[in-house]
């Protein structure tokens, strides 16, 4: 039988809080994690969303406030500005009757209406790696006599590049602070940043998923990275969708690959960071309902969902991390269903395809995309059995009327047929068959001088100064470089979430010892350069410019 909260150690104020909540007892991590955090031990906690884990490091937190105090006694760290919202507002429900003053910090608000609670004395702070270090830059936020740091989600923030911000952040906190790290899944620079930060921390990991789907038939597609587009479109007309996830690597792609889709005729909906709470939930329940037949999200907007009739899974831009493609994967053949899981691959990431096949001992099925010829014999048959349903029914006389009407009027009852086939299958001049062009192998580079991209392997090349040599981009300049310990990885991670771009589609970059130059695409040049906030690698404010 599971204990109750008030078992756990907590102070009684809390336990009625949480027990008007409708809290009856705690979850499985929610028993680990409290106890130890009580005890002021340093925890890792590996579990899927919805375990509880936010109540489980909030309510420690809660129990070693000192009210009154003026400076910032607990900093959160999250991913995105909704996670922030989202565990400010938990952690003001669960501390309301012990007067908690906790205040969320992201990117997209304004200063003043984040300082001004900063300077009358904020008990708690929630926020982005981005914000935080600006900020703390600006001498407002100063995390100095910091008692607890939770690092919250923290594989997604290795997704989205964060990495170097939360060390530069943790190494402005006391040496002494109490820290958690919460993650659903561990590759090795999480255990890495939790070796380096974390003292004898205690673990507990909590509904692992399991590696394998017995359920889930993987596949592969090489394309070419142009093709992406064309090849997802190919396969959903010949897949047997009932309701299909499509993972695209940023909110911006999630928001481009729907308009895109809409735009060829393919009903589809995005699920991303920028929806409210009431707009998620509505788009959720549209595809429970079957209203929505796909859904393209991100990894950080899809954590929690738990739909059970999901078909299809396609990896339109893959994860960094093979754990996050189990995740995603998992997502289908559920209930005792089977599932497809697609992934979309270009030549230079096969190495994700080895990685995979490594860490979950299963093979991925390469298969070739659908010919034009045999989308529309798949066309043609489909409209055939459609046809042949309704004449069975034999419910179409005022259409039976119209025939003899055009048959009165001296046509030909075959000419007719043929001319309402066409007017039937009008809709399909919406989606049209994309060429795919013939994959392109990469081919081995000339040895040259060695660059810092080590960290990024399947990343952006390098790239000399001056103009750009590719097609359709533009040359940036950053007044930073080696000397500063600058890498590919930062220099990705900064301009993806500062400008909101996503992190494929920058191009060849070289990193000298004071400077930096940086390819990216044309038509979001003036998105990059029209930021008004400050980039950010780390602590360090660095500028851009055309080159």
């Amino acid at each position: 039988m599971t204990q109750p909260f008030a078992a756990l150690g907590l102070h009684p104020i809390l336990v009625q809080t949480i027990t008007e909540k409708g809290y009856d007892s705690p979850t499985p991590i929610q028993s680990n994690i409290i106890p130890a955090m009580l005890a002021g031990r340093d925890v890792i906690g590996q579990s899927q969303t919805g375990s509880g884990k936010t109540a489980g490091f909030a309510l420690p937190i809660l129990q070693a406030l000192v009210p009154g105090q003026r400076h910032v006694q607990s900093l959160v760290l999250a991913p995105t500005r909704e996670l922030a919202i989202q565990v400010a507002t938990a952690i003001g429900q669960y501390g309301r009757d012990v007067g908690v003053r906790v205040l969320a910090v992201y990117g997209g608000q304004s200063y003043s209406e984040q300082i001004k609670p900063l300077k009358k004395g904020v008990d708690v702070v929630v926020g982005t790696p981005g914000r935080l270090l600006d900020l703390m830059a600006r001498q407002v936020l100063d995390l100095g006599r910091v008692a607890s740091v939770i690092v919250d989600e923290a594989d997604e923030m290795l997704s989205m590049g964060f990495i170097g911000d939360i060390e530069a952040i943790l190494q402005t906190t006391p040496a002494d602070r109490q820290t958690a790290l919460f993650s659903a899944t561990m590759p090795v620079p999480i255990r890495t940043l939790a070796r380096r930060y974390l003292r004898d921390p205690e673990s507990f990991t909590m509904g692992k998923q399991k590696l394998t789907v017995a359920t889930v038939e993987q596949r592969y597609y090489l394309v070419n990275e142009s093709d992406r587009l064309a090849a997802l479109t190919r396969l959903f007309e010949v897949e047997p969708i009932v309701s299909a996830l499509v993972f695209a690597r940023t909110r911006l792609g999630t928001g481009e690959l729907v308009n895109a889709l809409v735009g060829r005729g393919f009903a589809a909906e995005v699920l991303n960071g920028d929806l409210s709470q009431d707009a998620r939930e509505r788009v959720l329940q549209r595809f429970r309902n079957n209203q929505i037949k796909v859904l393209v999200a991100t990894d950080v907007a899809a954590r929690g969902l738990d739909i059970d009739h999901v078909t299809h899974v396609f990896n339109y831009d893959l994860p960094q991390d093979p754990e996050v493609y189990v995740h995603r994967i998992g997502r289908t053949g559920r209930a005792g269903k089977t599932g497809i899981a697609i992934s979309l691959l270009t030549p230079k990431e096969r190495w994700f395809l080895r990685k995979v096949e490594a860490f979950t001992k299963q093979k991925m099925t390469p298969a070739q995309l659908p010919t034009p010829d045999a989308i529309q014999n798949q066309r043609d048959e489909r409209l055939v059995e459609q046809m042949g349903v309704w004449l069975k029914r034999g419910r179409c006389q005022r259409e039976r009327e119209l025939v003899t009407t055009l048959i009165d009027q001296g046509h030909d009852i075959a000419e007719i047929a043929a001319a309402a086939l066409k007017l039937v299958r009008a809709e399909e001049r919406n989606r049209p068959i994309d060429p795919i062009s013939e994959l392109r192998e990469e081919r081995p580079r000339p040895s040259r001088p060695v660059t810092r991209r080590t960290e990024r392997a399947k990343g952006p090349s390098v790239a000399g100064g001056g103009q750009s040599h590719e097609v359709g981009m533009v040359r940036l300049t950053l007044n930073t470089g080696k000397s500063h310990g600058l890498s590919v990885s930062h220099i990705v991670g900064s301009l993806a979430h500062h400008a909101d771009i996503p992190g494929n589609c920058i191009g060849k970059i070289r990193i000298e010892d004071q400077t930096t130059y940086v390819d990216v695409p044309e038509k979001v040049v003036a998105r990059v350069l029209a930021k008004k906030e400050p980039y950010r690698i780390g602590r360090q404010r660095i500028t851009l410019a055309l080159a």
